[in-house]
């Protein structure tokens, strides 16, 4: 027991993607669980914890803005900043005096005992407390879990950490380390905890989820089948994966089990294989739309999205022509298309031929109008057809009251219901 925590507020906020997420939701309930009361991150607070992110320029600038939030927000409290920016930049957070413990990647899990150490001997010291792992090959699975989800009917599950892919444009392997999974029993347990406490959608995420191997060799096919079988569990995702894991045997699998949602994030980045060389990325578009044709041929219209970065380094028209046409022949559901900006620390900084941002504007608008027709016609597949949604929140506009949530391939509806209703559907599938 750390008796120092007990009774310390605790503000926390997440810059990134969903495993920091979770992350921070660990860590909050590791406080809790030594007595500490949680409160909104604007709010007065003994503690700030800012969850960081280094995935871009912007994401760090945003980081670097949220601690001297915190420290304006109360200037006697102390300030946590944790995460893959501590990870990349640690000697920059201690020069500039804005955190007191800085705690990387792999070290998340020993929030409590560094915060109680802090309290205990270094309190009013001007030199931050600083835990960071070696995050090189050598580094193991840092186990963190939830017992009680934050959400009412859906949680993620961080499942595997770290990524051996070494995208020319890209810091992750450095700030998270070698791949590394987590052990599918210890996720099972989880996940049967969460159906406990009434969650009825997991989805299952990490840093590179395509390369999930547990220590027993239990691949991605068979967690997601040990994950669908647990009572309770209506639905089943998993986060953005490399359509190399979409093979014949993955989808039979996957296919088999009723729970698990026809809908697939497939990273893609470009559909130039030009462009893809340049980026490292290890696929081919021909790769590509031989996974999006298996899913199709197992799927009836399965929800297939993905990511697109216009503008990188060396990508000529021809090239952006070429990528453009790939994607009005794959027709996905959706792409979140992403201007290229430069990295500083990445292959891709180096390279000859950046793109001026004046073309990148334009090619992105193109992208964005081709989703939005794609989209549109997707979901005029499904208009009229009985669907069922998993009610995540009730809204009340003009006087009319909502249950709103996603369908199985991830449309978002809404249904009209009493207020009464929604408080009671929550959690609820309706047709």
């Amino acid at each position: 027991m750390f008796e120092m925590i007990s009774g310390l507020r605790v503000g926390a906020t997440t810059l990134g993607c969903k495993v920091n997420q979770y992350e921070t939701d660990c860590m909050l309930e590791l406080l809790k669980e030594q007595g500490a009361v949680v409160v909104p991150f604007n709010e007065k607070a003994d503690v700030y914890i800012v969850n960081t992110c280094a995935v871009t320029n912007i994401a760090e600038r945003k980081s670097r803005q949220m601690l001297h939030r915190a420290r304006k927000l109360s200037p006697e409290a102390c300030i946590v900043a944790c995460g893959c920016y501590v990870q990349e930049e640690s000697e920059k957070l201690k020069e500039d005096l804005q955190a007191d413990i800085l705690i990387g990647n792999n070290r998340k899990g020993d929030i409590a005992k560094l915060l109680d150490e802090y309290l205990s001997s270094k309190a009013g010291s001007k030199e931050p407390v600083v835990a960071l792992a070696d995050i090189g090959a050598g580094s193991a699975y840092e186990e963190m879990s939830l017992s009680k989800p934050l959400e009412h009917v859906r949680a993620y599950i961080k499942v595997q950490d770290g990524c051996n892919a070494f995208c020319s444009y890209c810091l992750i392997p450095y700030v998270r380390g070698r791949e590394r999974s987590r052990e599918l029993e210890d996720v099972v347990r989880e996940v049967e905890g969460f159906a406990a406490e009434g969650i009825k959608e997991v989805i299952l995420t990490g840093i590179n989820v395509s390369s999930y191997k547990d220590a027993k060799g239990n691949g991605l096919a068979e967690l997601i089948g040990a994950v669908c079988s647990v009572e309770g569990i209506e639905r089943v995702r998993m986060s953005s994966v490399n359509p190399t894991v979409v093979t014949e045997e993955f989808v039979k699998l996957v296919s088999g089990h009723k729970n698990f949602c026809p809908h697939f994030h497939l990273s893609l980045q470009s559909a130039c294989n030009n462009t893809l060389k340049r980026m490292n990325r290890h696929y081919t578009i021909e790769d590509y739309k031989n996974a999006v044709s298996l899913l199709r041929s197992y799927y009836d219209n399965p929800a297939i999205t993905t990511d697109i970065i216009v503008g990188f380094p060396g990508e000529t028209d021809e090239d952006f022509e070429d990528c453009y046409k790939n994607l009005q022949e794959l027709s996905l559901y959706e792409m979140h298309i992403f201007k290229y900006s430069q990295r500083k620390g990445t292959v891709a900084e180096k390279l000859e031929n950046q793109v001026p941002d004046a073309v990148k504007d334009v090619r992105s608008a193109r992208l964005l109008a081709l989703t939005a027709k794609q989209k549109a016609e997707y979901e005029a597949l499904f208009a009229d057809k009985p669907m069922e949604i998993l009610v995540e929140e009730c809204i009340e506009e003009d006087d009319a009251c909502y249950m709103q949530g996603h369908t199985m391939n991830y449309i978002l509806k809404r249904i009209p219901g009493s207020l009464d209703e929604c408080n009671s559907a929550v959690g609820q599938l309706r047709s």
